[in-house]
């Protein structure tokens, strides 16, 4: 469940063969929305797993939203997942790194972090997985061969990255 880079991961399925995958992305969702439909994208399937790729959009779309404000959001919607399917294993994946929105990096960097503490000290059924430093190139910045022309959406080689990330982490 989350956003477009989710949404636009159309061929999801074929990155990981013998696992049922329902994509639940929503094109420009943020954390605040997929809470608002909790029960359409996530309750009403009883997942035996979710993954998670939101924030981004909440930092993009309002310049007061800080790392902190995605942080806090993340944590009302854990709070939602454990007060209605209880322990079912979570992984959160990083906000990336795109080039289109690297002057927001910051931001991107500190949600990162508070969400990454956050799960390793609150909950041993959830696990974060780290993107970010696989995304950048050898100085530092979004490598722009992953990307789409906007520079934003991932191409193939994007989710193959995702992929060999995420794929530790699935339970069948």
């Amino acid at each position: 469940v989350g956003s477009s880079s989710f949404t636009n991961w159309k061929d999801v399925q074929q990155h990981f063969p013998g696992y049922t995958i329902i994509n639940r992305g929503f094109g420009g969702s943020t954390l605040v929305d997929v809470i608002r439909y909790f029960k359409d994208v996530i309750s009403k399937y009883q997942p035996k797993q979710i993954v998670i790729y939101c924030g981004e959009n909440d930092i993009a779309n309002d310049s007061k939203v800080k790392g902190k404000t995605v942080y806090k959001r993340f944590k009302a919607l854990r709070r939602l997942i454990r007060a209605d399917l209880h322990q079912v294993p979570i992984v959160y994946v990083s906000m990336k790194p795109s080039p289109s929105r690297w002057h927001l990096k910051d931001k991107f960097i500190d949600g990162n972090k508070r969400i990454e503490k956050f799960i390793k000290k609150k909950d041993a059924n959830m696990k974060f997985v780290n993107a970010w430093p696989h995304m950048l190139d050898e100085t530092g910045k979004p490598r722009t061969d992953i990307f789409l022309e906007d520079q934003l959406h991932m191409n193939a080689k994007g989710y193959v990255i995702w992929q060999k990330l995420i794929e530790p982490y699935l339970i069948k």
